[in-house]
């Protein structure tokens, strides 16, 4: 399974803090921020992973997040 969110992460080293809080709730799955994409594309993959949780932990790291579909 692969989700894709649109974010406003913008800074690399903000989004070294918003992988590692979103491995620790999805650990089994390959999580990463493509900065070179517009919207700041937040993609995660792996089996078992919520979209629902994934935009509840970027929210609460203070990021706007939301699915593409």
């Amino acid at each position: 399974m692969v989700e894709v969110f649109k974010t406003n992460i913008r800074r690399r080293i903000e989004s070294k803090s918003v992988v590692k809080n979103l491995l620790a709730h999805f650990p089994e799955s390959c999580v990463n921020i493509d900065h070179d994409d517009c919207d700041n594309v937040l993609r995660v993959e792996g089996i078992g992973i919520c979209p629902d949780k994934i935009i509840a932990v970027v929210t609460a790291a203070g990021y706007h997040c939301e699915m593409l579909l």
